[in-house]
């Protein structure tokens, strides 16, 4: 019997902020699938340039030895998924430049689902005219859907 290929997936940086930093209980059942090998969680130097930049953040209190712990955690967990050429995927714009690079990265990497509690990547999940070729999704919802903790 042969082991099932891990889902694919990509996290905003504010659920791996919930993951790493505030051991939010919502995320956790997700922390646990990637450690068993059943979620491949992928980032790329954007995403993960915006990870070291929001962990200095005063709100979160992390001093240099803390910020670099979460980073290089993160980092373990991740598959890295960099461009290798120009990009052309048909996407919806989200209204928030910022977090375009997580579509892109999703698209990139085939994932599966984009997990994220921000409200203008949720609410592209319903776009009409041009819908995401994966799931976008809060991680309550990735949870029932993938059927964790």
């Amino acid at each position: 019997m042969s082991t099932p290929k891990p889902r694919r997936v990509v996290l905003d940086t504010n659920i791996v902020m919930d993951m790493l930093h505030f051991d939010d209980r919502h995320t956790q059942p997700l922390r646990s699938a990637i450690d068993a090998g059943q979620l491949q969680c992928f980032s790329d130097g954007e995403c993960l340039a915006e990870l070291e930049r929001v962990t200095g953040y005063p709100a979160f209190a992390l001093d240099d030895a803390g910020r670099q712990a979460l980073f290089e955690k993160y980092q373990r967990l991740v598959t890295r998924c960099d461009a290798a050429a120009t990009e052309d995927y048909r996407l919806p714009r989200c209204r928030d430049e910022d977090d375009q690079k997580f579509l892109i990265l999703a698209a990139r990497c085939g994932a599966e689902l984009l997990i994220t509690r921000d409200k203008l990547l949720l609410k592209l999940a319903q776009h009409r005219r041009l819908p995401p070729p994966f799931t976008i999704l809060t991680a309550q919802a990735a949870c029932q859907l993938l059927a964790l903790g």
